[in-house]
C-alpha cells in the first residue's frame, strides 16, 4: 500500500502499520469485572505504583503545593467510605451522585461507589438547583458525595427528592449551619467510624457503572448508562491518542508518564478520557481544582513535569491567543514543557490550532471523536499513523465505524453522512465501549439505532485514504440561500485572525435566502489594547472590524460562507464541557426573527 503523506514527510508511518493494528487487534473481557478492581485495588499493594497527584493553592510565580497520594491511600479511604456507604442504606444498583471537582476525595468517590456494585452518577459543580434536582430525581439518586462548595445547590435540589437520603460533605467546614438539614454528614468524620477493610462486590462486565447525562439539545437531558465493559472499550482510543508512550496492558514501571486535563471529572472527557485510564495504567494524574487560563495550564504542566494531555479546542485557542510564541523562542522552551501526546476532542481543531500546537507546543495534536454513549471511537495516533489537520481520524482498533445515510447505507467518499458505530466489531465480536441504553427512555434508546448501526448525530464525510472530516452536528448544519452551510469551517477561519478569540455561526432566518450566515465573536482583548488609540469610537472600531473579518472569510472560503452579519459579544455560551453552545444562539436569532416577523428557517 502506498505511504501516507505527512507534513514532515517521514516515511516510517505507513498506511499498512494502521491496517495491521487495527485488523490484527480483538477484545479481550472477562464476564466478571469491575472498574475499581482494575483502577486501584491490583495496584494498592505495589510499593512502588506511582501516585496520584493533587494540586492546591497553586500561584504562577512559586511553585504549586503538590501533595501525593499513593493507591494504598486511595484503596484504603475507598473501603472506609464504602463501608460508610453500605450503613446509610446504599446498596448494589443504587445510585451514588458525585458533585466533586478534581480532587483527590473524587477519586475515592469513584473507586469505593463502583466496588460495592453502585451506580456512580457524576454531576458538575456548575449545575444549578434545578440541573441537580432533575438528574437526582430521574435517576432515584439514594445517596450524594459532595464539595462544600456544592452544598447549598445540593440542599435546594433535595427538598424535592426524597430518595436522597444521606448527603455526604467534603470540606464542610465551608458550609453554614443553614444549609445543613437531615441526613447531611460530615465526610471526614464518616470515614473516622470505619474500617478500611471492605469485601468488594462481584460485578458482570455487562453490570452498569456509570450513570451519565448528556446535555438535553432537543428535550430534557438523557441518562446513558454505561457499563464495566466500557472501560476496556476505552482503552485502545486512549493509548493511541497518547501515542502508546508509557502505556501497555503491563503495568510498566519505567513509565514516566504523567497526566493532566482540566477536563472536569464530572463528564465523559474528564472521567472516561482521563481519571479512570490512567488509575488503570496505575500512572499519576494530576488532579487541579481551580479556574482555568493559559498561564495556569502552562504552569502548571511544567512544575508537574506532565507528558500526556487533553486539551480542548477552547482552551488551546486561548493559549494559542494568550502565548503565540517568540521569534526565538517556542512556548515549549520558554515554559520548559515535557509533552509527548496531546489529545484533543469536543470541537475540531481546525488547521490553525493544529500548526500552533505542533510549532509553539512541540507536539501533533491527536483529534478524537466519541460520545458519551460510545466513547473513544475514532481519531488519531501520530506515532503510528499520521494525523491530517482537520480530520477527527481514522476508527481506532476495536470499532467498526461508517458513514451512512438515513437509510443506513454507507456513503461514498467525500459525501456527507451521519457517524455509526456498530455493534460488533471486524471479527464480529461484540464492542463492549457500547452504553447500555438511556435511563428510563427506551424510546430514546431505539432511536439512537438503525439495525446494529448506533447514530452519533454527527456529520462527517470519509477520504479516500479512510479518515474522517467533521461537519458538524446534524443539528447545526444549515442551508444559506440554497447552500449548506458547516459552522465549523467558517469558525475556524475567523479564529485565524488575530482580532478573535473565539466564534460561533449559526443561521439567521432570513425571508429571501431562508438564513444568511452570522457570526458572534468574541474579541482578543490584546488586539483592542494594540488598536484603541486608533478607534477612539468604538463604533467605527466595530465596524472596520467587521469589514475586515468578512474579507478575511471570503479570501479563504466559498463567497456563500463568508458571514453577512457579525455580531460582537463578550463570551459565548458554552457547556461545561468547553463546547460552544450553538443552539441556544440559534434559538436566539429565531426568537429575533418571530419578533421583527422574519420567517423562521425550521
Amino acid at each position: 500500500m502506498p505511504v501516507s503523506q505527512r507534513r514532515d514527510n517521514d516515511p516510517s508511518i505507513s498506511q499498512d502499520v494502521y491496517d495491521s493494528i487495527y485488523q490484527s487487534f480483538r477484545w479481550q473481557v472477562p464476564d466478571e469485572l469491575n472498574i475499581a478492581q482494575l483502577c486501584c485495588n491490583r495496584w494498592s499493594a505495589l510499593k512502588d505504583a506511582s501516585k496520584l497527584i493533587a494540586v492546591s493553592e497553586y500561584r504562577i510565580s512559586t511553585k504549586p503545593v503538590i501533595t501525593q497520594y499513593s493507591f494504598a491511600q486511595l484503596q484504603r479511604v475507598a473501603n472506609q467510605l464504602s463501608n460508610r456507604l453500605v450503613l446509610h442504606g446504599v446498596r448494589a444498583g443504587d445510585r451514588v451522585a458525585i458533585v466533586m471537582p478534581q480532587r483527590f476525595e473524587t477519586a475515592v468517590a469513584y473507586i469505593a461507589t463502583l466496588q460495592m456494585g453502585a451506580v456512580a452518577m457524576p454531576l458538575s459543580m456548575l449545575f444549578g438547583p434545578e440541573a441537580l434536582e432533575y438528574r437526582l430525581a430521574n435517576s432515584g439518586a439514594v445517596a450524594v458525595i459532595c464539595d462544600g462548595v456544592a452544598l447549598a445547590g445540593v440542599q435546594l435540589a433535595r427538598q424535592t427528592c426524597p430518595a436522597v437520603t444521606s448527603c455526604l460533605v467534603v470540606d464542610s467546614q465551608l458550609v453554614s449551619e443553614s444549609e445543613v438539614v437531615e441526613g447531611t454528614l460530615d465526610f471526614a468524620a464518616e470515614l473516622s467510624l470505619a474500617t478500611n477493610q471492605f469485601s468488594p462486590f462481584v460485578t458482570k462486565a455487562d453490570d452498569a457503572a456509570v450513570l451519565i447525562y448528556t446535555s438535553g439539545t432537543t428535550g430534557p437531558p438523557k441518562g446513558a448508562l454505561i457499563p464495566h465493559r466500557a472501560l476496556i472499550g476505552n482503552l485502545t482510543g486512549f493509548v493511541a491518542s497518547q501515542n502508546w508512550l508509557g502505556f501497555d496492558a503491563r503495568h510498566n514501571r519505567a513509565s514516566n508518564a504523567v497526566f493532566w486535563s482540566p477536563a472536569d471529572w464530572a463528564w465523559t472527557g474528564g472521567l472516561m478520557d482521563a481519571l479512570l485510564p490512567m488509575l488503570y495504567f496505575g500512572r499519576p494524574i494530576v488532579a487541579f481544582n481551580g479556574r482555568f487560563s493559559p498561564d495556569t495550564a502552562l504552569a502548571l504542566m511544567r512544575d508537574c513535569g506532565v507528558t500526556h494531555t487533553f486539551l480542548f479546542p477552547t482552551a488551546l485557542k486561548a493559549m494559542m491567543k494568550a502565548y503565540p510564541g517568540k521569534p526565538r523562542q517556542t512556548v515549549k522552551q520558554a515554559f520548559g514543557l515535557e509533552l509527548k501526546a496531546l489529545m484533543s476532542a469536543g470541537e475540531a481543531v481546525g488547521d490553525a490550532v493544529f500548526d500552533y500546537c505542533v510549532r509553539q507546543l512541540g507536539v501533533r495534536p491527536n483529534e478524537m471523536f466519541g460520545q458519551t454513549e460510545i466513547n473513544y471511537v475514532v481519531g488519531n495516533c501520530n506515532r503510528f499513523w499520521p494525523s491530517k489537520p482537520g480530520s477527527m481520524g481514522k476508527p481506532y482498533p476495536g470499532h467498526l465505524v461508517k458513514i451512512i445515510d438515513d437509510e443506513g447505507r454507507e456513503c461514498g467518499v467525500d459525501v456527507p453522512g451521519e457517524v455509526a458505530v456498530n455493534r460488533l466489531d471486524i471479527h464480529g465480536d461484540p464492542d463492549p465501549v457500547f452504553f447500555l441504553g438511556y435511563w428510563k427512555n427506551q424510546q430514546a434508546t431505539t432511536a439512537k439505532y438503525t439495525g446494529d448501526w448506533c447514530r452519533t448525530g454527527d456529520i462527517a464525510t470519509r477520504d479516500i485514504d479512510g479518515y474522517l472530516w467533521y461537519q458538524g452536528r446534524s443539528d447545526d448544519m444549515f442551508k444559506a440561500a440554497g447552500y449548506r452551510i458547516g459552522p465549523g469551517e467558517v469558525e475556524n477561519c475567523l479564529v485565524k485572525h488575530p482580532a478573535v478569540a473565539n466564534a460561533a455561526v449559526v443561521p439567521k432566518p432570513d425571508a429571501a435566502r431562508g438564513a444568511l450566515v452570522k457570526a458572534y465573536v468574541v474579541i482578543a482583548p490584546e488586539y483592542i489594547a494594540a488598536h484603541a488609540m486608533s478607534f477612539p469610537d468604538s463604533r467605527e472600531f466595530q465596524t472596520v472590524l467587521i469589514e475586515q473579518l468578512q474579507q478575511h472569510v471570503k479570501g479563504k472560503l466559498a463567497p456563500y460562507e463568508y458571514p453577512k452579519e457579525i455580531e460582537f459579544v463578550d463570551v459565548l455560551p458554552m457547556t461545561t464541557t468547553g463546547k460552544v453552545q450553538r443552539r441556544i444562539l440559534r434559538l436566539q436569532e429565531e426568537e429575533r426573527a418571530r419578533k421583527t416577523g422574519v420567517m423562521s428557517t425550521r
